[in-house]
């Protein structure tokens, strides 16, 4: 499962036309679903609101359990007022309550503009529903969204769902694109610190349950050291950055300094593997990829 803000992705079940046919047809022959924002073609990236757990849906409201009894424990019972195809109809209902907290959360809703986001699945199916099917890839294109909270909300609610299931034990690779977008110490927000937390106890937790993390970013000083800290593995490409290496090195005490110091003078596609995924810490060369790539670079023409 990817989750992907920059939809470098989305192409990953078209084959390149200088694929090897062996490896062409395998690749064709795999379910790989791809879930975008929006109402365009394709399958679209949903959330069904009803089955949201509480604190996600009080994240989405900015609603503190003891700060904010009242409205929290009117979130608690909203049931009984949802309507899942209107929202409109939740919104009208809160505000003819007679029960102030109602009204309140009616106002806090509709200052929040939470009923206007395209997220919600309606009589589609939810990114959770299409997971749980377990397809041998989904990708989660998060970018795109109108407002900021959105894909914080859609992938919250995929990992909550994943961690409520954990018990089930059913392996998924999660890899998590430009991590530091998802993970990092220093968005605190209530949606965000939700994220964080859960992406936290995935990486402290999760390998037992058969929930294993792959992140990928550029400024792995970004990243909250109670995750980062939890990888076995480092796959490095080019870093120039001496800080960052620094940190790797203080952090990956078994990728030798001699040559995390090689990595500012990578070419494309070379990398260092270390952890235990390889006998010895050893410099590879990537493999061309037979896929399409959705975030290629834009070239600049050359005077």
């Amino acid at each position: 499962m990817i989750f992907d803000p920059n939809a470098d992705f989305v192409r990953l079940g078209e084959v390149r036309a200088d694929a090897a046919p062996g490896e062409a047809d395998a690749l064709r022959n795999r379910d790989i679903r791809v879930l975008r924002p929006g109402s365009g073609p394709g399958e679209h990236l949903r959330v069904r609101f009803r089955s949201l757990p509480l604190p996600v849906k009080a994240a989405m409201l900015w609603l503190d359990p003891l700060r904010d009894r009242a409205e929290y424990n009117s979130v608690l019972h909203l049931d009984a007022f949802e309507a899942e195809n209107d929202p409109g109809a939740l919104l009208a209902r809160l505000r003819e309550s007679p029960d102030p907290a109602h009204q309140a959360l009616a106002l806090r809703i509709e200052n929040l503009g939470v009923l206007d986001w395209n997220i919600y699945a309606f009589d589609e199916p939810a990114a959770t529903e299409i997971i749980d099917a377990r397809p041998h890839a989904t990708v989660l294109d998060l970018g795109g969204f109108e407002h900021a909270d959105e894909p914080l909300v859609t992938a919250l609610s995929v990992l909550e769902n994943l961690w409520a299931h954990r018990e089930e034990r059913r392996p998924v690779l999660l890899v998590i694109d430009e991590a530091h977008n998802l993970c990092s110490p220093d968005q605190n927000g209530p949606l965000h610190t939700a994220l964080r937390e859960q992406i936290i106890q995935i990486a402290a937790e999760g390998r037992k349950f058969g929930l294993w993390l792959l992140l990928s970013t550029q400024r792995p000083s970004k990243i909250h050291p109670g995750i980062i800290s939890q990888c076995d593995n480092l796959a490095l490409m080019k870093m120039s950055s001496p800080a960052d290496l620094a940190e790797l090195a203080a952090l990956f005490g078994y990728a030798p300094a001699a040559l995390l110091a090689q990595s500012p003078r990578f070419r494309q596609g070379e990398a260092l593997f270390a952890g235990g995924f390889v006998p010895a810490p050893s410099l590879v060369r990537v493999r061309d990829r037979i896929t399409e790539e959705g975030g290629i670079d834009v070239k600049v023409p050359l005077r």
